[in-house]
């Protein structure tokens, strides 16, 4: 679900001080998406679809980025019924979930961090 090399690459790239930030941006901006989706705010669907792909494959949530292309393409072909909202809201809640409890693998911090 989640490409943990590419996460560690991303901070190698961009420093350990400068990653957390960088982190918290990119969640903050995925969560106000993903939640225009669920209210079901398709005014910029495609749109959001390609950004959400791209930053996701960014921070290597796999899982999540090859969904959001799989809509993205469906959405420029105009075929409607292969968009799945509901499993890549799914996707996006497990693979935030994984790379919380996973924050010791690229925060430093001790394993065993409980999940909110």
């Amino acid at each position: 679900m989640i490409d943990w090399k590419r996460v560690q690459a991303l901070k190698e790239e961009l420093g350990a001080d400068d990653f957390l930030p960088v982190v918290e941006l990119f969640l903050d901006e995925l969560e106000g998406i993903v939640m225009r989706l669920a209210h079901g705010d398709a005014e910029r669907l495609e749109c959001d679809m390609h950004f959400l792909h791209g930053s996701a494959a960014s921070l290597g949530f796999t899982a999540f980025a090859s969904l959001c292309q799989q809509a993205e393409i469906a959405l420029q072909r105009q075929e409607l019924g292969g968009l799945d909202l509901g499993a890549l809201l799914d996707c996006y809640a497990a693979t935030k979930k994984q790379f919380i409890a996973g924050r010791h693998l690229w925060q430093g911090e001790a394993p065993n961090v409980a999940v909110r």
